[in-house]
Formats: C-alpha cells, sequence, structure tokens
C-alpha cells in the first residue's frame, strides 16, 4: 500500500466470506472476563477489537488535529484502554497502519467520495474512513469487509455528526465495489 498513486501496489483481493464457525476458526470455549460472566474467546475478540478501534480513533483524531506525535499518543491511548494483549496489538497495527498509509487513504477516499475534498471533511468522517480503508485493504485483515462497514457505522453514530453514519456507510459501500470489481 506504500506509494503516492491513487491505487495501493499490492493487488486488491475481495476476500470470500465464509462463516468461521464451521470451519472452526474461532475458539467457542468460554473464558471468565473476570465480571462473573462467562464469554467465548471469539465474543470477547469481538469486544476487545470493538475497544481498539475505538481507541484508534481518538487517537487518530488527536494525532490530526494537534502537533503530538503518534507514539506518545498511542502509549497514552494504551494506558487507558484497558485492552488485553490482543486488543493491544490490533490498537497498535491500526494506529501504525493508518499513519504510515495516510497519504495513501486519503487518495482512496478523494477516489471514493469525489465530491468531497479530504481536507474539508469533518476530522471524525476522515479518521473513520481512513480506518476502515485501511483494513478492508491490509491483506493482513482477517475480519469480514462487513463487519468493518458496520464499525464504522457505529462509531460514526456515536461520535460523528446526525450525517456521519449515512456518509461512512456511502463511501465504504463505493469502496467495497470497487474492491469486488478488482479481479
Amino acid at each position: 500500500m506504500a506509494g503516492k498513486a491513487g491505487k495501493p501496489t499490492r493487488p486488491i483481493k475481495p476476500r470470500v466470506e465464509t462463516d468461521d464457525f464451521e470451519n472452526g476458526q474461532f475458539d467457542s470455549t468460554l473464558a471468565d472476563d473476570g465480571s462473573g460472566a462467562q464469554k467465548s474467546a471469539y465474543s470477547q475478540q469481538i469486544a476487545q477489537r470493538r475497544k481498539a478501534r475505538r481507541a484508534a480513533l481518538q487517537a487518530l483524531y488527536e494525532i490530526d488535529t494537534t502537533t503530538h506525535k503518534p507514539g506518545p499518543v498511542l502509549e497514552a491511548r494504551q494506558a487507558t484502554a484497558k485492552l488485553e494483549q490482543e486488543g493491544l496489538t490490533f490498537l497498535r497495527w491500526l494506529i501504525s497502519g493508518v499513519v504510515a498509509h495516510r497519504e495513501d487513504m486519503d487518495l482512496l477516499i478523494g477516489r471514493y467520495a469525489p465530491e468531497w475534498p479530504v481536507d474539508q471533511l469533518a476530522v471524525i468522517d476522515r479518521n473513520i474512513l481512513r480506518m476502515s480503508i485501511f483494513e478492508l485493504l491490509n491483506p493482513d485483515s482477517d475480519a469480514p469487509a462487513k463487519v468493518v462497514v458496520n464499525e464504522a457505522v457505529e462509531l460514526a453514530k456515536i461520535f460523528g455528526s446526525d450525517s456521519s453514519p449515512r456518509f461512512v456507510n456511502g463511501v465504504l459501500g463505493t469502496a467495497l465495489k470497487e474492491i469486488a470489481a478488482t479481479p
């Protein structure tokens, strides 16, 4: 995904959506979450990633609106996010990926939402889109595309304006159509 061209340098391959439970990919054994309730390992993974995405958005917002360096911002988020190791790893991966490929993400946002100059987008919307597009296009990502879009829309509902969820969903829908059309 490095480079300054409009397209990532790695080919974009659509993901095959599968029922991961049937394939035995997720551990369904129960684990204690500390509250006395039992949760499956899969449920814990989902919860950790949701928290990590939220913390990543907050960190990216701070990085985008201040002169703070990504390293100290990430350290501060790690200290306050109350994430387990898997969640912390995902948080670091997401923030470092978006920061490293910010220009590429902005070019793609500009392509998927041509009527909206990226620098004029609401900071929240812009960073939700950066995170989501990074996660959708990264070959190391294992989250289904539908999950990534749904999580982005949920973040837009929480942190964005009234029109943010619809806007984020529309831009990511356009991105998914292009990804699916890419051989």
